[in-house]
């Protein structure tokens, strides 16, 4: 299995981003909630409608882990959800294909990995990048690997720092601004 990274440039991300707003809603809002809440492929694309129109909180069951897992829709999220689920049923799929079935991970991988190569993005790219993507730069706003943690159910900090980039981000940067 080859290790993916997250998306580490936010210029990069805000061109997929306005990539996808052209191109696909529904990629677009796949790209979002994986960004916006780390969770892994397999639960957002197992999310239904009903599980987030009207809602204030995303809440599952983790399909790795089988552990819940309860968090607040943020005000990017609330209003791209409530417009592309507006008439859609809510025992019904969020992300569905051409065809009405429910988009699988590997619907989800191409999505991703054809739109980052659309705009350039040269990192090694997969769905769990999204997950990444979340952990890098909630790492890098809020300095808080504990949370962090908890947020992955990862077993400690040094897990979670090597799993987000991190930790070799950090020795690299040692390593350049070490002068003897």
């Amino acid at each position: 299995m080859t290790t993916v990274e997250p998306i580490r440039d936010i210029e990069h991300l805000k061109k997929l981003e306005n990539y996808l707003r052209k191109k696909s809603m529904r990629n677009l809002l796949l790209l979002t909630i994986g960004t916006n809440c780390g969770l892994r492929i397999s639960d957002i694309v197992a999310l239904n409608v009903g599980d987030v129109r009207d809602k204030t909180h995303i809440r599952i069951i983790e399909k790795k882990t089988g552990k819940y897992k309860s968090f607040p829709i943020n005000s990017k999220l609330k209003p791209m959800i409530e417009n592309f689920v507006k008439d859609k049923q809510s025992e019904a799929p969020l992300f569905t294909s051409v065809f009405n079935n429910r988009i699988d991970r590997f619907g989800a991988y191409y999505i991703i990995k054809n739109a980052c190569k659309s705009v350039g993005i040269k990192e090694k790219i997969g769905t769990h990048s999204l997950r990444k993507t979340f952990g890098y730069h909630h790492y890098k706003k809020f300095k808080d690997v504990v949370i962090l943690q908890k947020i992955f159910n990862h077993s400690n900090p040094a897990t979670t720092l090597r799993y987000i980039g991190i930790e070799q981000e950090q020795i690299d940067n040692s390593y350049i601004n070490f002068i003897l």
